[in-house]
């Protein structure tokens, strides 16, 4: 069974930084694409960055990019996302996820695998 636990969450203020890590455990990690989702309140899940297998190939949402960077380290079994400047529309639960990885997969989804979540708030 795999199992992904998220780490990294918190309270921060506007313009201010988080990294979020989430371990893997239960699959061999360098298969898996990886990704980052979030839900705000009263929204959506939406997809924040995802990363493919080889570490190269990655997606970022418009909201994010420029400030977010995602990666991985296959060694450590996990994925990270480097948060910085962040806005209170950041604020949200977020969730790693992953799948088995193939050449042509997207990294849109679907995702199959899913950890409990991190909450982010950044306050103004």
């Amino acid at each position: 069974q795999v199992q992904l636990v998220e780490f990294g969450g918190g309270l921060v203020q506007t313009g201010g930084s988080l990294r979020l890590s989430c371990a893997v455990s239960g699959r061999i990690f360098s298969s898996l694409a990886m990704a980052w989702f979030r839900q705000a309140p009263g929204k959506e899940r939406e997809i924040v960055a995802a990363i493919k297998r080889d570490g190269i190939s990655e997606f970022y949402a418009a909201s994010v990019k420029g400030r977010f960077t995602i990666s991985r380290d296959n060694a450590k079994n996990s994925v990270y996302l480097q948060m910085n400047n962040l806005k209170a529309e950041d604020t949200a639960v977020y969730h790693c996820a992953g799948n088995v990885d193939w050449y042509g997969r997207p990294l849109l989804g679907p995702y199959d695998y899913w950890g409990q979540g991190t909450p982010v708030t950044v306050s103004s």
